[in-house]
């Protein structure tokens, strides 16, 4: 799937490259309608790409659950990982169906996955899974620990593409969340970090 990139998948309702990301919002309208959840272009929409296990991060993750749950975004999670994890997702979607859903672990499910999210929850250093290729191919933005492969986004030099965390603890972890979603709010800076995710090549 590595090889597929948003301007020639066609299992996604718009293709887009760095020069029209505006239908990448579209795609995320096109997901919300598909999971049954109101049409929001400018809510933002964040995703577990690997799925949950204990070695991609699962207890940090639980610890700051809470707190993502009081911030105003939605969540795509794929179903992929241990059934501890999947039994806590299942709860927590049926419980917040208007914004948490589970995807199958399926090609298409998931690059309709990518083509909508805005940003991509990662609790351990991604550098070796294929999901962070994925994402940055799809201009889904990381929020990270940290790590070589990233750099980080600074928002008075206009460069970077990941918001990341330098201690892998829930404060610094929901910190970065939030500098994400701040950011996200504003249209034009959000489109160049998506950019400089589509221009890296890992």
């Amino acid at each position: 799937m590595t090889n597929i990139s948003p301007s020639t998948d066609r299992s996604i309702p718009y293709q887009y490259d760095v020069k029209n990301l505006e239908s990448k919002v579209k795609n995320k309208t096109e997901l919300q309608k598909k999971l049954g959840w109101p049409t929001e272009k400018k809510r933002a929409m964040f995703c577990l790409p690997a799925g949950m296990t204990d070695e991609l991060g699962g207890e940090l993750l639980m610890k700051i659950m809470e707190g993502i749950l009081s911030l105003p975004l939605e969540l795509v999670i794929v179903g992929r990982g241990t059934k501890e994890y999947g039994k806590e997702f299942t709860n927590l979607a049926s419980d917040k169906s208007h914004r948490i859903a589970i995807i199958p672990d399926k090609p298409e499910s998931i690059c309709e996955m990518y083509a909508a999210c805005d940003g991509a929850l990662f609790f351990k250093d991604p550098s070796g899974l294929r999901e962070l290729k994925e994402c940055l191919q799809y201009g889904v933005v990381p929020i990270s620990p940290e790590s070589k492969k990233l750099e980080p986004y600074d928002p008075i030099q206009e460069s970077g593409f990941a918001f990341t965390y330098d201690k892998p603890d829930s404060w610094h972890c929901f910190a970065a969340i939030v500098r994400a979603l701040e950011t996200q709010k504003f249209p034009f800076d959000w489109r160049t970090v998506q950019k400089h995710c589509m221009e890296t090549i890992l």
